[in-house]
């Protein structure tokens, strides 16, 4: 079985959903993860909002099924933000947020669709600078995603954790750069022991690991391929640096001192660890061995797509469109040869393998928060 290359949607905040699917055509992809952030949301980097989520009900969630149909796409959404730790009125509006998502995945037909819901957990560091602070938050976890994720199981919805450590959710004035619960595969198995249901599960990106050196394909070995639904596609260049070692985050200090002593020094809450984001083939060395990765994930009867996230220094972040579609591209024919087959047109996703998403007609539910779920 060839695994779908799809694109996560966060690189295309310039475009609209109509002219982002005309760019997933012409990459050749075979689906989209739509970003659905909060308009008003904290988030500046990388956040994309390419569905009216205010105004969503069953008509629209039709028109989004015939319109991906047409373009002979999949799709899945997702919004990531810190659910249970951060300023208190916004903790409650992304908890909020992500209740509208669920709701919006059911309208579009749910796990019957493969439409599942991404998201972060985030990291309370009131909570978490107590002795005891990594399993406090644990239990925090269980007190506010127990009763989302079940409620998502009642909708027929599986919710799914992207393991980014969000190394810069921190000012740089700050040692510790671990602010989400999931950016560590220790926490992800506790989580599910916490919250038992089926319907909860992973957005794996190897790149996080690979930045902190730890290695994806032993991660891998030990993750619970039942709970394993999407691969993120983004890779790392590891940047040897000699003042602050590989254990600890890079830290912000006066720059007078940094300029005197040659020592390299944060510049911005994202500066924290040694690395550069880069895309599979695209202008950069790679500190990953992709096809190590994806022979295990072979070998463990991943059949999932894999999304391309572009955050990648020479695509994304030059802010040209032409350069953010040309890394997606080149990340495409990097990957074609590890994940689809080999025909005369060369290595070619089988178009056997697509299935058009079902129009379910699913009856409306009403809108609920946390007030009214807890």
């Amino acid at each position: 079985m060839a695994n779908p290359i799809w694109i996560m949607t966060s690189a295309f905040d310039q475009l609209n959903l109509d002219q982002t699917v005309e760019k997933a055509i012409e990459i050749g992809v075979q689906g989209l993860d739509l970003c659905v952030f909060r308009k008003d949301g904290t988030r500046d980097d990388f956040v994309a909002t390419h569905l009216d989520y205010e105004n969503f009900g069953p008509d629209q969630a039709k028109a989004l099924i015939d319109q991906f149909n047409g373009a002979n796409l999949r799709l899945s959404i997702g919004a990531f933000e810190n659910l249970i730790g951060g300023d208190p009125i916004h903790r409650v509006k992304n908890q909020n947020h992500l209740l509208r998502l669920i709701r919006m995945a059911y309208l579009l037909g749910g796990d019957e669709n493969d439409v599942k819901v991404g998201t972060f957990v985030g990291y309370n560091h009131e909570l978490g600078n107590q002795d005891g602070g990594f399993e406090k938050n644990l239990l925090e976890y269980q007190r506010i995603f127990g009763p989302i994720i079940r409620y998502a199981n009642s909708l027929g919805v599986t919710v799914l954790y992207e393991n980014c450590p969000m190394e810069g959710w921190r000012s740089s004035g700050y040692t510790g750069t671990f602010n989400n619960l999931t950016g560590v595969l220790a926490a992800r198995k506790l989580m599910y022991e916490l919250v038992p249901e089926k319907n909860h599960g992973e957005i794996y990106d190897p790149s996080h690991d690979v930045w902190q050196h730890t290695d994806p394909v032993e991660v891998m070995k030990h993750t619970d391929m039942a709970r394993l639904k999407r691969i993120h596609v983004k890779s790392t260049r590891n940047v040897p640096d000699p003042f602050w070692g590989n254990m600890y985050p890079m830290q912000q200090i006066r720059p007078e001192w940094a300029e005197k002593l040659g020592v390299s020094s944060s510049k911005n809450p994202w500066d924290r660890h040694h690395y550069e984001a880069t895309l599979p083939g695209f202008g950069l060395g790679d500190s990953m061995d992709w096809r190590a990765f994806v022979s295990i994930l072979k070998e463990k009867g991943f059949s999932g797509p894999f999304e391309i996230e572009n955050e990648a220094v020479l695509s994304k972040q030059t802010g040209k469109m032409g350069a953010i579609v040309q890394g997606c591209k080149a990340a495409v024919q990097n990957l074609a040869p590890l994940l689809w087959e080999l025909s005369d047109e060369g290595w070619t996703y089988p178009s056997r393998e697509y299935t058009p998403l079902k129009d379910l007609l699913r009856t409306d539910v009403p809108l609920l928060t946390m007030n009214e779920l807890v």
